[in-house]
Order: structure tokens, then sequence, then C-alpha cells
């Protein structure tokens, strides 16, 4: 694979990951919030460039 293959392989996957986290948590208010099963609880399109650095990588661990 080359590097550009690989550089894209990364930028998806961090797309990816994002939405999901993204996901999660709107999930999560609509429960909280009550919200009907069947209310739509989607997330459309790209992220935003602030929730991509918020959702993104950081340097903290877990320990």
């Amino acid at each position: 694979m080359g590097t550009q293959e690989q550089a894209r392989a990364l930028m998806m996957r961090h797309h990816h990951t994002i939405k999901n986290r993204q996901q999660s948590l709107l999930n999560r208010v609509s429960d909280q919030v009550g919200a009907e099963p069947g209310d739509p609880t989607t997330i459309q399109g790209k992220p935003s460039a602030h929730s991509a650095s918020s959702y993104g990588r950081s340097n903290a661990t877990m320990s």
C-alpha cells in the first residue's frame, strides 16, 4: 500500500470514528430526553472542523 493510500485510509478511519462518537452522543441525549424510537437520530454530512478537533485523537491516555 502506497503512502497516498495509507493517508486516505487513515483519514477515512478518522472520519468514521468521529461520526460514530457523534452518533453515540446523539443517541445518549435522545434517550435522556425521551425521544420516541421512530424519531430520526442520525448524523448527516461531514463533521464540522470544530467537531473534528473536539472528537479527534488526543495525547491523553487511560491508565
